[in-house]
C-alpha cells in the first residue's frame, strides 16, 4: 500500500509551538533541570573532563594557528619568493597538524569513556528505579513502553554525549578565537565577515523552535511504537487463533504512521540548517573577496590577511553550523533524558517503617480486621474480615472483578490497605519489611513465568542456595522430574520467558517445584490448574496437595471442583463477603455459592 502520508498537509508544527508560547518559561526551566541532572553524571568524571577540556582548548589553538601561518607564508615567502623560510614553515605546519590530530583523537578516546561511564551510572539508576516502583506502576503502562526508556532514550543520551559535547564546546572556542584574531587583523573586514551573524540567529531560532517539540513527540512516538511491538511480539498466539492479524497491522501501521511522520518533519525542518549555513557562507565569502579587495588595492591590508580571513570565514561559520546541528541533536538527547527521569522521579514503593521488624519464622496466621482497599476513585473492597488459621487453606471465589486478586496483593504487600489492619501472626503486616514478608510466602500463578535460564536455574530461583540435590528432590515432590528427565540436556535445558519446548503444564509443575524449594509459610495460588489437560492436571493436583501441605494457603479458583476440600470458602462480591465456611455448609446454605456452583455442574453436564 502507497504511503501518502508525507503528502498531507504538516499539522504537528501548530500545536507544538503554541503549546510553547502557553508555557514557555516551564519547558526552559524543565530543560535547564535536565541538563543540570545530566551534568551531575557527567562531573563523576571531573579528571577525565578537566584533560578532554584541555585538548579540546589546544585543538582550537591548534586549527587557529594553521591558517594564521599560511597566510603569514603568502605575504613574507610566497609574494617574496624565499624558498629557505616557506620550507621551515611546512615543517611547522606539519607538526601543527598532527598535534591537532593528536589533540582530537585523545579528547574523543576520554569523552567516549566518560559518555559510556555516564550512560552506565544512568541506566543502572533506572534500572534500580524498577525494583524499587510499586507493582501498580508497571500495572498501568506497557512495558515495552519502558524498554524504549531504557535502550532507545538511553542510546540517544549516549550518542549525544560522545558527539555533542566536545563540539559545543570546540566550536565555541573556535568561534571566539577566530573572531579575537580577525579583529586583531583587520576590524573593518571583521565586521563585514561578521554581518551574517543575524540571518544566521533568525533563521536557526526559527529552525530550532520548531524542531524542539518535534523531537520530543519522535521519541514519545518511538516509545508507543516500541511498547506495541512488545505486546503483539508477546501475545502472537492469541493474535493468530483470533485471526486478528490485520487488525493488529493496521493498529501498527497508525503508529507507525505516527512515528514517520513526526521523524521526517523533525529531520527536515533541522536539515535546513546546513542548507541556510552554507548559502549565507558562500555570502560572507564573496563579502569578503569584494571588501577585501578594495582593501587591498587601497593597501590596507595585504594578500596574506585576505586569505586569513578566508580561512577564518570557514571556521568561523563553520562553528555556527556545528552549534546549530548539535542544539538540534542536543534537543533530542533532552527528549530522551526527560524520559528517563520521569520514571527515575516515579514515586517509589513505600519504604518500611524504621521499627518494621524481620521475621525469623511464621506460624502463618492470617487475619483480616475489617480492611478497605480501592485503586485511587475506585474503592475494590469494602469492610473485609475473616481469619486463616496456621496450616489452613482459604479458597477466594467469586465473579470476575470481585476482589479475589486483590486480597491476595495486600496479603504480599503488592498494595497497602487503606482502612483495617491485616495481621500476620499478631503482627500487622504494616509493621513488618516487605523483603522478609515475602521471603515467607511462595506464589503459584496462572501465567506461569520462566527466565531465559536452564531448568535447575529456574527451579533454585526459589532459594539461590539450595544444592542440586535438593533442586531434584523439589523436582521429583512436584511430579517434574520424570518429564525432566526426558529432555534432551535435563536439567541443563535451556529455556526462554514462554518455555518454548514445553507444555503449559509442565512449566506449571517447574513453578510448583520453585515455590517447593522455596519453603514458605504462605501460599498464593491463582487459577494454578486452568487450562491444563486433565492428566496434567491430576499431577499437579498432586504436587498442590504436598506443596500446600502444614502451609497457610490461598487459593483463587473459578471451577470449584477443585476447592471443595479448601478449610474455608469466601464468597465474594463487588469487593464484600457474602458468605463464608466450608464447600458443605455453604451448600447447606443455598445461598450466591450454592447457585454459583450448581450453575457449573450444569454447565459441565451440557
Amino acid at each position: 500500500m502507497p504511503n501518502n502520508s508525507l503528502k498531507q498537509p504538516f499539522q504537528y508544527e501548530k500545536i507544538p509551538v503554541d503549546t510553547i508560547k502557553e508555557d514557555k518559561a516551564r519547558k526552559a526551566k524543565d530543560a535547564r533541570g535536565t541538563l543540570k541532572r545530566i551534568w551531575s553524571y557527567l562531573a563523576r568524571e571531573k579528571f577525565k573532563l578537566f584533560l578532554v577540556i584541555l585538548m579540546v582548548v589546544a585543538s582550537a589553538g591548534l586549527s587557529l594557528l594553521g591558517p594564521y601561518m599560511i597566510g603569514m607564508a603568502v605575504d613574507d615567502f610566497i609574494v617574496t619568493k624565499e624558498s629557505a623560510g616557506l620550507a621551515t614553515l611546512l615543517i611547522w605546519l606539519v607538526v601543527i597538524f598532527l598535534f591537532h590530530s593528536l589533540s582530537i583523537f585523545l579528547q574523543n578516546f576520554w569523552m567516549v569513556d566518560i559518555a559510556q561511564n555516564t550512560v552506565y551510572s544512568l541506566r543502572s539508576d533506572l534500572f534500580y528505579q524498577f525494583h524499587r516502583l510499586p507493582i501498580s506502576y508497571f500495572d498501568k503502562r506497557q512495558h515495552g513502553e519502558l524498554m524504549s526508556r531504557v535502550t532507545n532514550d538511553i542510546d540517544n543520551v549516549n550518542n549525544t554525549l560522545n558527539q555533542s559535547v566536545i563540539q559545543i564546546f570546540s566550536s565555541v572556542l573556535t568561534l571566539f578565537g577566530t573572531v579575537g584574531v580577525m579583529l586583531y587583523l583587520s576590524p573593518l573586514l571583521t565586521f563585514v565577515t561578521m554581518s551574517i551573524i543575524p540571518a544566521m540567529f533568525f533563521s536557526i531560532r526559527w529552525i530550532t523552535r520548531r524542531t524542539g517539540p518535534l523531537y520530543k513527540l519522535q521519541q514519545k512516538n518511538l516509545g508507543e511504537v516500541n511498547g506495541y511491538v512488545e505486546e503483539i511480539v508477546s501475545g502472537q498466539h492469541i493474535v493468530k487463533s483470533f485471526s486478528q492479524e490485520e487488525r493488529v497491522i493496521k493498529e501498527f501501521e497508525e503508529r507507525n504512521q505516527k512515528l514517520n511522520h513526526s521523524g521526517f518533519w523533525a529531520l527536515t525542518i533541522a536539515g535546513f540548517i546546513p542548507k541556510v549555513m552554507n548559502s549565507l557562507n558562500a555570502l560572507s565569502m564573496a563579502l569578503i573577496a569584494l571588501v577585501g579587495g578594495i582593501l587591498a588595492i587601497n593597501g590596507f591590508i595585504t594578500v596574506g590577511i585576505i586569505v586569513i580571513f578566508t580561512e577564518y570565514a570557514r571556521q568561523f561559520t563553520r562553528p555556527l553550523n556545528e552549534l546549530s546541528n548539535q542544539f538540534n541533536i542536543l534537543l533530542s538527547a533532552i527528549a530522551g533524558a526527560e524520559r528517563v527521569f520521569q520514571v527515575i522521579d516515579e514515586k517509589q514503593e513505600e519504604s518500611d517503617e524504621k521499627s518494621a521488624i524481620k521475621l525469623s519464622e511464621t506460624e502463618g496466621k492470617i487475619v483480616f480486621d475489617h480492611v478497605s482497599f480501592g485503586y485511587e476513585d475506585s474503592k475494590i473492597l469494602n469492610d473485609i474480615s475473616f481469619e486463616a488459621a496456621p496450616g489452613e487453606t482459604v479458597a477466594l471465589v467469586g465473579h470476575t472483578g470481585a476482589g479475589k486478586t486483590t486480597i491476595v496483593n495486600l496479603i504480599s504487600r503488592f498494595y497497602n490497605y487503606d482502612e483495617g489492619e491485616i495481621r500476620l501472626d499478631g503482627n500487622a503486616l504494616k509493621d513488618i519489611q516487605r523483603s522478609s514478608l515475602r521471603q515467607h510466602m511462595g506464589f503459584v500463578l496462572q501465567d506461569s513465568f520462566l527466565f531465559h535460564a536452564t531448568i535447575r536455574e529456574n527451579i533454585r530461583y526459589g532459594r539461590l542456595e539450595a544444592t542440586d540435590e535438593e533442586v531434584v528432590q523439589a523436582a521429583k515432590d512436584a511430579n517434574a522430574h520424570e518429564f525432566i528427565e526426558k529432555l534432551p540436556d535435563g536439567y541443563d535445558t535451556m529455556l526462554d520467558q514462554v518455555g518454548s519446548g514445553i507444555s503449559q503444564g509442565q512449566k506449571q509443575l517447574l513453578t510448583i517445584a520453585r515455590a517447593l524449594l522455596a519453603e514458605p509459610s504462605i501460599l498464593i495460588l491463582d487459577e494454578a490448574t486452568s487450562n491444563i489437560d486433565t492428566i496434567t492436571e491430576i499431577k499437579i493436583q498432586e504436587a498442590l496437595k504436598r506443596l500446600m501441605e502444614g502451609r497457610t494457603s490461598f487459593v483463587i479458583a473459578h471451577r470449584l471442583n477443585t476447592i471443595q476440600e479448601a478449610d474455608k470458602i469466601i464468597m465474594l462480591e463487588h469487593g464484600e463477603i457474602l458468605e463464608q465456611g466450608s464447600h458443605e455448609s455453604l451448600l447447606e446454605l443455598e445461598g450466591s455459592y450454592y447457585n454459583l456452583y450448581k450453575g457449573q455442574l450444569l454447565e459441565k453436564a451440557n
